[in-house]
């Protein structure tokens, strides 16, 4: 298992920084209910934005995991087809600006903090959520499985196009490990 390299460890501060660090994009709303205890655990990428930091990545997948100070540990891991090799990151969170409001500040490099937007969530069951980042380059499709049912994968990418991302650029995360 490897963990992140030196040059993605520069690099994503750098794009964090660049991309407004934690606030919604215009015209975008974080759910109204979310309840940071039930989204604790495990949450596989379905469908994500591509960017440097997960490029060529795939079963990727996500742990929350709350700490005693209050903080989340946020620990990230996929797959490189190009190294042959796990990559993985760890990372700290912290919900803003109160727990209702689906929102949290995250930072794999402190002190540089990115936007960790929850805009869509299956609020019965947390089965499924939709995040973004500062701003419409960053997107996510997560659920609790390795796959998501089409009919709602439509409905969020359908969600996410009504919103202004750029949903034709999605990429579809494998999980085959």
């Amino acid at each position: 298992m490897k963990t992140v390299s030196k040059a993605m460890a520069l690099v994503v501060p750098v794009l964090l920084a660049a991309a407004g660090c934690v606030r919604v994009p215009s015209g975008v709303s974080t759910v109204a209910a979310f309840d940071p205890a039930r989204y604790q655990g495990t949450w596989y990428e379905i469908a994500r934005l591509d960017h440097s930091f997960e490029r060529g990545l795939t079963d990727v997948k996500a742990t929350y995991t709350p700490q005693p100070d209050g903080t989340i540990e946020v620990w990230n891991r996929g797959y490189s087809t190009e190294k042959d090799a796990w990559q993985e990151i760890k990372g700290r969170a912290t919900v803003l600006p109160a727990p209702a409001v689906g929102r949290l500040k995250v930072s794999f490099f402190r002190p540089f903090y990115g936007a960790y937007n929850v805009i869509a969530l299956d609020e019965e069951g947390y089965r499924w959520a939709m995040v973004c980042g500062p701003s419409r380059s960053y997107l996510w499709i997560l659920a609790r499985e390795t796959r998501l049912d089409r009919a709602v994968y439509d409905q969020l990418v359908a969600r996410a196009a009504e919103l202004g991302f750029p949903t034709a650029e999605l990429i579809e995360v494998t999980h085959d490990r």
